[in-house]
């Protein structure tokens, strides 16, 4: 019996070896929400002295990156997989214009939330979802850039500058 023991143990962990290792190939391991920011520093280059600002919900990460002057960014998606997945994947990103002149909404096919990035170069100060039973407001600093995830079923939502005047967002597929 001493002997089966440890032919058993072995066996128990070659087979979870087996098992992470066909998870790894598979791209079933993601990044903890805790870690995303280490991996856009590291993968998309993010210098050290930059602001990583973003917005993590169950099924997506939504982050927007950029120095202390503002004048340049980088946003960065990240998708929560349904089924046999285990964290975040990097879905999207980079620069580019809708970002910085705009707030652009991001949508990832067979996801039900979406991701609102923006370098707020339109100075919005707030963020109101209706949703047929009562309007629910987020604020906004009016002098930084943001990233918001929202569920894709959440109601009408409007975005309004410091004048009051509602702001359109472009929608992008991701």
């Amino acid at each position: 019996m001493k002997k089966k023991l440890p032919i058993i143990l072995l066996g128990v962990i070659l087979a979870c070896v087996l098992v992470f290792g066909f998870l790894y190939a598979n791209n079933d391991i993601g990044k903890t929400a805790n870690s995303l920011e280490a991996d856009i520093r590291q993968s998309q280059k993010i210098l050290d002295d930059w602001i990583v600002d973003g917005s993590i919900s169950d099924t997506m990460a939504a982050f927007i990156s950029y120095p202390q002057d503002k004048t340049d960014h980088t946003f960065s998606v990240y998708v929560n997989r349904p089924g046999l997945s285990f964290g975040y994947f990097f879905r999207g990103g980079g620069d580019i214009v809708d970002v910085d002149d705009y707030i652009a909404e991001f949508v990832v096919e067979g996801n039900n939330e979406r991701a609102f990035i923006s370098m707020n170069t339109q100075n919005i100060v707030r963020l109101e979802v209706d949703d047929g039973n009562g309007i629910q407001v987020i604020d906004i600093d009016s002098g930084k850039p943001f990233a918001i995830v929202l569920p894709l079923n959440v109601g009408n939502i409007c975005f309004y500058d410091t004048n009051g005047n509602v702001v359109e967002y472009l929608r992008q597929q991701l």
